[in-house]
């Protein structure tokens, strides 16, 4: 039975070309997304793009790079090196962990003009990573101006799982949040049905909470869309608006096979 359900999500994915979308999402996807004895470091590609259709775009030095745990927030930023993805400008690096704790690794683009929507974008994207078996701290903010704090544990999960999520501006729940959610397609091997099912769209109650049930293991990205309080100049030096963006990475495991 399981086999036929995932047969029949993916029919419902794989059928019509779709146009690019306009959804941007920041990214810090990490190799290893659970720390053990056996696994000890992880390699994490930051980017910018279009997920679910591999659509790149450069991704200028961040403004900052760290990683949370413990209370303690480190800087990482000197550690980026630069590297490529999906034929675009990214950064890099590897990071080793040396004691158990739950890793709330951060970045903070430089902000990003978009001509087609006459604006700058800003996504404060966020990765959480458990190392050797601590599962304390993974809802706890970090502090940024605007953030997604899992209400599901975001990282030990099978594909199916529900995840919720609530969305803070300035340390205040959002009521009516709207959140943009999109699978990383890497490689291409999922086309969907319709523009419509590139970003699904969801609103947040009146406390800033929201829920998606997630149907296929890979990497989901959550995406709460503020507008910042302040200006900053175009490339012409005119005042325009800025788009701020809660971003957040999980990754739901496919469900293991019975023993027999």
């Amino acid at each position: 039975m399981r086999k036929f359900a995932a047969m029949s999500i993916l029919a419902t994915l794989i059928c019509l070309p779709t146009g690019q979308a306009l959804a941007h999402f920041g990214m810090v996807i990490p190799d290893q997304h659970i720390i053990d004895q056996e696994k000890k470091k992880t390699t994490l590609t930051l980017s910018f793009s279009h997920p679910f259709e591999n659509v790149g775009m450069d991704l200028a030095l961040p403004k900052k790079f760290t990683v949370t745990m413990g209370g303690k927030t480190t800087d990482l930023l000197a550690t980026l090196t630069p590297a490529s993805v999906m034929e675009h400008k990214a950064w890099q690096t590897t990071y080793n962990f040396t004691r158990p704790g739950v890793y709330q690794f951060v970045m903070e683009p430089t902000p990003y003009w978009e001509p087609t929507e006459d604006l700058s974008i800003i996504h404060y994207t966020k990765t959480v990573i458990p190392a050797f078996g601590d599962d304390e701290g993974w809802d706890e903010p970090v502090g940024l101006p605007t953030e997604i704090v899992p209400l599901l544990r975001p990282f030990g999960n099978y594909a199916g799982n529900s995840f919720s999520g609530q969305v803070l501006l300035q340390g205040k729940p959002v009521a009516g949040a709207e959140v943009e959610v999109e699978f990383y397609n890497k490689g291409n091997r999922l086309r969907a049905r319709s523009d419509y099912h590139v970003t699904q769209v969801i609103k947040a109650d009146g406390n800033g909470i929201f829920t998606f049930s997630c149907p296929l293991a890979g990497w989901w990205g959550f995406a709460a869309l503020s507008e910042a309080d302040y200006t900053i100049k175009d490339p012409a030096g005119k005042d325009k608006g800025v788009e701020l963006g809660a971003v957040l990475w999980i990754y739901l495991d496919e469900l293991p096979e019975a023993r027999q």
